[in-house]
């Protein structure tokens, strides 16, 4: 079972999104801002997700912080990230881009299944 880390400051967007991904088969974890993340990938570092969906505005440390720590961390380095927010702007895409994210998804254009068939159809690609 594949298992996919959400980092939305919106509770009732995480709500959303982790119930399209158990009809899907896939186990959540949930977080609401940046440190969460960290906390739970240092607590928890023998259980990493199989790939992070991120939001780029989140309370605190925002998405650019987060992809910044998680480059700086070798094993969290190769966790797929998938930057999914309505924040767009050529420079936030190539930082973010230029930090590994492997694809920057704009809410707006695509509906939450289809979020999730791109993650899960990269993450089966890579495996």
């Amino acid at each position: 079972m594949l298992t996919i880390m959400v980092v939305e400051d919106e509770t009732l967007l995480i709500q959303a999104i982790t119930k399209k991904m158990e009809i899907n088969n896939i186990k959540t974890i949930s977080c609401t801002d940046g440190q969460q993340v960290l906390d739970y990938l240092n607590k928890d570092s023998n259980s990493l997700p199989d790939a992070i969906w991120l939001d780029y505005h989140l309370n605190g440390m925002d998405g650019l912080e987060v992809m910044n720590n998680l480059k700086k961390n070798s094993k969290w380095s190769s966790i797929p990230v998938f930057v999914v927010s309505n924040s767009v702007g050529p420079e936030k895409v190539t930082s973010m881009l230029a930090l590994g994210a492997k694809r920057y998804i704009l809410k707006a254009e695509h509906r939450l299944d289809e979020i999730i068939i791109i993650i899960i159809n990269f993450i089966n690609d890579i495996n």
